[in-house]
């Protein structure tokens, strides 16, 4: 036992210093107050259970009696019938006679159920129905559907039994009466008897809605928080709080292990039921509550635990974290950045004014980071620099062979003697070889940029003889925003290489526009070249799609200037940048460039963006 409890001292001892502050104070403050919150609770809610317990059944027994009466004065209603002499004349009468009599008949039974019952001043009545001798006379408040008169084996007629009892009560799923809109009733059916000759005038059967137990439970459930329910015999329910269960059967109504009394379920639904059965019906009156609407009418012993639990609990964690955190921030504050430092950034500094141990570690950390960071824009600057030198390779390449056509069209402009075309050609290629040989500037206004690829298009179309077409669409002000130079002159070269078709003519659109990137919230600067050509294969599309995705700094053999631009571009900018390829074969393709939305230029090449 002391070799254990020693043990786990050590281990103790082995852990942070926040670790162990944070340990004791559950040991000697969260473990005790909750404890105590919760025995407190505990007993406060076994009370109010015992409580309700005692009291909901009680209002159960006294709405019993309340229904009981009312099934008394529903029960008074067939009685008003031999109230009547000529309505008994009517019943007396054998079926078999001329029709006028019958209509006759029919008429004055009708009209009196209409006066007695329906206008009589009992507004739940739905209808009344007499069966005579195989006649059928009836008055409803709204309209219903002709049920079945031998509908469930029910016996109606004038001959039924109804076994020793006075009155029957008949449920909606015991007939096919079914009333305009469904509301729930219970059928009363009595027989009726001539008690003069001691012979039976047939079955009378009154529909009365069961709104008026909507009335005598309305004291169950004031907050709307109870559910209350009455069942029949066989767990029907005749009439429910939530009117979508009426109609439904309560199978664990036989389950129950108290019927006049109350008991708690157990599992997700933790609820008080309390039941009462009205003897005069065999019907249940049921009432369920969930525990926790019970718990939730806190008491004065509650509220001060609680208060006082809190209050301590927040008082006492005040106490740990300052005190944790007056110890341990340096520490913390030191590995945050050193994790910060393991995912590549070197822009942080460790502010420690102490000349501790803790200090000397700030000092040595600082040093380190910032002679990482200096090696890291060292290296990055020589490949910068390799990329831009990359790049002027790229226009050495480029302008000679370019200069050599467009020099040899001009020189059969002059033997055709076509003086415009060969002013127009040497004018447009004087001002793109000053564009492309103008080295102070790597970062231009788009117009210039845009200028520079009208007049290399101009050129093509008078080369190609008009098989090829260009547009340009500027969607924004394109000297107020400024793009890195030569981005768009590889993009446009390649169209205009590999989107030539023999026998049509190929369409290049170049458009530039204004767009909001709602990731991090910035606009950009979005340009799109768009050729009408054969487009590109998948695998060769696949293959370039991958070579935009990796290192910008890898060389390539193949696809140098494509490759080279979105390099450029994610360098200076970053990966969000850069380039995206769409091609169908058949249906052309299309290059877009992201770059941000550049507004001005400093001296130090720096940007400012919107």
């Amino acid at each position: 036992m002391w070799i254990n409890m020693i043990f786990k001292m050590r281990k103790f001892s082995n852990l942070k210093l926040r670790s162990k502050l944070i340990v004791t104070y559950i040991l000697l403050t969260v473990i005790p107050l909750s404890l105590l919150g919760y025995i407190s609770y505990q007993q406060y809610t076994r009370s109010i259970e015992e409580q309700v317990g005692e009291y909901i059944p009680k209002l159960l027994a006294q709405a019993n009696e309340n229904i009981a009466n009312q099934v008394k004065e529903i029960k008074r209603l067939p009685n008003l019938l031999y109230s009547s002499s000529h309505v008994i004349e009517v019943l007396r009468k054998d079926a078999h006679q001329n029709l006028s009599f019958l209509l006759q008949d029919e008429f004055t039974v009708n009209s009196y159920l209409t006066r007695t019952y329906i206008n009589g001043g009992n507004k739940d009545i739905l209808g009344v129905f007499i069966l005579s001798k195989n006649r059928v006379f009836q008055s409803v408040t709204i309209p219903h559907a002709r049920f079945d008169l031998a509908y469930n084996g029910l016996p109606y007629g004038q001959n039924m039994k109804l076994q020793g009892t006075e009155d029957i009560f008949i449920l909606p799923y015991q007939t096919s009466l079914q009333f305009e809109g469904n509301p729930p009733y219970i059928l009363l059916m009595r027989q009726l008897t001539d008690f003069e000759n001691r012979t039976n005038l047939g079955t009378m059967l009154i529909a009365i809605e069961v709104s008026f137990l909507g009335d005598i439970v309305k004291k169950l459930n004031d907050d709307g928080k109870a559910a209350v329910w009455l069942n029949d015999e066989n767990g029907r329910i005749i009439y429910h709080t939530d009117a979508e269960l009426i109609g439904a059967i309560d199978y664990e109504i036989h389950s129950y292990p108290s019927i006049n009394g109350s008991f708690r379920t157990m599992g997700d639904d933790n609820n008080l039921i309390s039941l009462h059965r009205l003897d005069e019906t065999g019907w249940t009156l049921g009432h369920s509550i969930s525990v926790k609407n019970l718990t939730s009418r806190t008491d004065l012993v509650r509220n001060v635990t609680i208060i006082l639990f809190i209050a301590i609990i927040l008082f006492s964690t005040v106490i740990s974290i300052l005190l944790a955190w007056n110890v341990t921030k340096p520490l913390n504050h030191l590995t945050s950045l050193m994790k910060s430092v393991e995912k590549g950034d070197f822009d942080i500094n460790l502010s420690i004014n102490s000349k501790d141990e803790v200090g000397a570690l700030a000092n040595s950390f600082n040093s380190m980071v910032l002679e990482i960071k200096n090696l890291i824009r060292e290296k990055y600057q020589i490949e910068l620099k390799q990329k831009e030198a990359e790049l002027y390779a790229l226009q050495s390449q480029i302008n000679p062979h370019f200069m050599y056509n467009t020099l040899e069209t001009v020189a059969m402009s002059v033997e055709d003697d076509d003086k415009d075309t060969v002013v127009k050609m040497v004018t447009l290629l004087g001002r793109m070889l000053r564009f492309s040989i103008s080295t102070k500037e790597t970062v231009i206004p788009i117009s210039e940029e845009l200028l520079h690829m009208k007049d290399y298009l101009t050129i093509q179309k008078i080369r190609f003889e008009d098989k090829v077409t260009f547009t340009f669409c500027e969607k924004l002000n394109a000297k107020s925003f400024y793009t890195p130079k030569f981005i768009l002159q590889p993009i446009v070269e390649n169209a205009v290489k590999y989107g030539l078709v023999y026998g049509r003519i190929t369409t290049i659109d170049i458009t530039v526009e204004l767009s909001h990137d709602t990731n991090t919230d910035s606009k950009e600067v979005v340009f799109r070249v768009k050729d009408s050509g054969p487009g590109i294969n998948p695998e060769a599309l696949d293959k370039l799609k991958c070579l935009l995705k990796s290192n910008p700094m890898t060389k390539r053999e193949s696809g140098f200037g494509l490759l080279n631009v979105n390099a450029r571009i994610q360098m200076k900018f970053g990966s969000q940048y850069g380039l995206e390829l769409f091609s169908e074969v058949g249906e052309g393709t299309e290059v877009v460039i992201r770059i941000p939305a550049l507004t001005a230029r400093n001296e130090v090449g720096s940007y400012e963006f919107t």
